[in-house]
């Protein structure tokens, strides 16, 4: 284990994946390693934040659905929108019915199709309804439920980073491809579960939920990764996005829907 690229990947982790300033003095594929496997940590305190907020927001007097609005917004402020920006680009490219190289031409663009926008209001509105449904819940329900949905979405993305191929020669996908070996991933996948017992402090019915929630996140961000590789040939920074957003949302569906259980 170094030590240097521990470090330097925690920093790398922390400048890509939220607003934080931080001075990132290496971007190489040791800390590129690194930083995706100090991914999921990152991911559920950016979740645990978003769920606070949100449970702060009814204990304050709006409405669950207006804290978890809220909530969801400032998620993607923290993060610069940079993950829902990845799965409307990812969206675009595969409904454009393009050749990969056409559609990854589309992704490329700064504009948002009309795929990429009936795919963030779909997300987002799942993302904000399923919040509300866990803060109604319980409070513990909500910072639970967001917690784990934050760590199993960037889960999602160091499992793509151990075997999944580059879709380009540059960017974000060709730095970090093929950088996490499999017994880190081993490691943060059991971490993701061990946070999974949050869900207990609701019920121990609902800690079940948790780990339910983030087994089928993984699962639905390994079909929408196949689904890109065969189209694309690789993924990109805008797939790893999509991985994230996709496992999040479905994190979320799977427990509200326990927690009115």
């Amino acid at each position: 284990m170094n030590g240097a690229d521990a470090l330097a990947g925690a920093r790398m982790a922390v400048g890509t994946f939220t607003v934080w300033p931080v001075r990132v003095g290496r971007v190489d594929r040791a800390a590129a390693g690194w930083a995706m496997c100090w991914a999921p940590a990152l991911g559920g305190l950016l979740g645990g934040v978003t769920g606070v907020f949100a449970v702060a927001g009814a204990w304050w007097g709006w409405s669950a659905p207006l804290a978890a609005l809220l909530a969801v917004g400032l998620g993607a402020l923290l993060t610069r929108g940079l993950h829902l920006d990845g799965l409307a680009d990812l969206a675009d490219g595969l409904g454009s019915g393009r050749p990969s190289e056409g559609a990854l031409e589309v992704m490329r663009r700064s504009d948002i199709g009309p795929f990429g926008v009936l795919t963030l209001l779909v997300a987002v509105g799942a993302q904000v309804l399923a919040l509300a449904q866990l803060v109604d819940a319980s409070p513990w329900a909500a910072v639970a439920g967001a917690v784990v949905a934050g760590a199993t979405g960037r889960l999602a993305v160091t499992l793509a980073c151990t075997r999944l191929p580059s879709a380009r020669p540059d960017g974000l996908g060709a730095l970090v491809a093929g950088t996490v070996r499999a017994p880190a991933a081993s490691v943060c996948a059991a971490g993701v579960l061990a946070v999974s017992l949050l869900g207990w402090a609701h019920s121990p019915g609902f800690a079940v939920a948790c780990a339910a929630g983030a087994t089928a996140g993984i699962a639905a961000a390994w079909l929408l990764a196949r689904r890109a590789v065969r189209r694309l040939g690789g993924v990109t920074g805008d797939v790893l996005g999509a991985l994230v957003e996709t496992a999040s949302t479905v994190v979320l569906l799977v427990t509200a829907a326990s927690a009115a259980a």
